[in-house]
């Protein structure tokens, strides 16, 4: 599956991500519950908003080691959307949501 593909279908997708997620990173999805309630979302609307952030706002950096993830993956598709939700989730806090200090 190519990179483009792989963003497409997790912004498109919603019904079976927990299955697919939870059981390969439990604790990066239980995270993902706490922060998607106290913003008001479900689960996988998070993780769409995670692939739109970080295909946006990523700095280069983030998108290499991500690539590297990606590269060395049993499974890219879910390397690749866990490295965007644990962007988002490590810089939710940050003024713009980019990693860069501002």
């Amino acid at each position: 599956m190519m990179l483009g593909e792989i963003l497409t279908a997790a912004r498109n997708s919603g019904a079976g991500l927990e299955k697919w997620l939870a059981p390969a990173e439990p604790a990066i999805w239980a995270e993902l519950g706490k922060v998607a309630a106290a913003e008001d979302m479900d689960p996988e609307s998070y993780a769409r908003m995670a692939v739109v952030d970080f295909s946006n706002r990523a700095p280069e950096e983030d998108w290499a080691t991500m690539m590297g993830r990606i590269r060395d993956a049993q499974d890219p598709g879910r390397a690749c959307l866990l490295s965007m939700i644990t962007w988002r989730l490590k810089y939710a806090n940050s003024e713009c949501g980019c990693g860069h200090k501002h």
